[in-house]
C-alpha cells in the first residue's frame, strides 16, 4: 500500500498549522511557501480536513486556517482515515462482496491483522508528537520546509 500525495501533504499542513500555532488563522499563501505545497492543492486538502473538524477557517482580510482541534489530538491515523477513506489493504476487507471467495481465503485475516497494525500505528503518531522533536519549533518547520524535502511521514 502506498499513501497518496493528498494524505502525506495533509499531514504536512495540519503539521505546519501546529508548528504555527500562535492563535491567528494562517493565509494560504503562507502554508503553502512554508510547506512548498501549491495553494490550489492546500484549498483542495483543507476541504475535507475543514469538514471533518480539523480544521477552523476564517474569511476576509484577517482570515486563514487554523487547527480546529488540540495537535494531541490529531493522529496520523485521522488523518490518513479523512483523505483516503477507507486504508484497507485488501479491498476485500471493506467490500467482501467483490471477492467469491471471502468465506474460503487464508489469506484475508492476515491482511486485517496487517491494516489493524497499520492503523494502531497511525493512530498512536499525533502531530504533536511530531512537533515535539522540534527544539525551536516554528525554525525547525521553516528550515524544514526550505530545504524541500518530503516530511518523513
Amino acid at each position: 500500500m502506498k499513501l497518496s500525495a493528498k494524505s502525506r501533504y495533509a499531514s504536512r499542513i495540519l503539521l505546519d498549522l501546529a508548528l504555527h500555532n500562535e492563535g491567528a488563522p494562517h493565509r494560504v499563501n503562507d502554508i503553502s511557501e512554508r510547506t512548498g505545497i501549491t495553494v490550489p492543492f492546500i484549498e483542495q486538502i483543507i476541504k475535507p480536513l475543514k469538514h471533518a473538524g480539523m480544521v477552523a477557517s476564517k474569511r476576509g482580510a484577517a482570515g486563514g486556517h487554523q487547527l480546529n482541534r488540540p495537535a494531541d489530538k490529531i493522529t496520523l491515523g485521522d488523518i490518513v482515515r479523512i483523505v483516503e477513506g477507507s486504508v484497507d489493504l485488501a479491498v476485500c476487507l471493506s467490500a467482501p462482496e467483490s471477492c467469491t471467495r471471502v468465506d474460503v481465503c487464508l489469506t484475508r485475516a492476515a491482511w486485517q491483522r496487517a491494516t489493524d497494525a497499520l492503523l494502531r500505528e497511525l493512530d498512536s503518531i499525533t502531530l504533536a508528537d511530531l512537533a515535539k522533536g522540534a527544539p525551536n519549533c516554528c525554525q525547525l518547520a521553516d528550515d524544514y520546509f526550505e530545504r524541500e524535502r518530503p516530511l518523513p511521514v
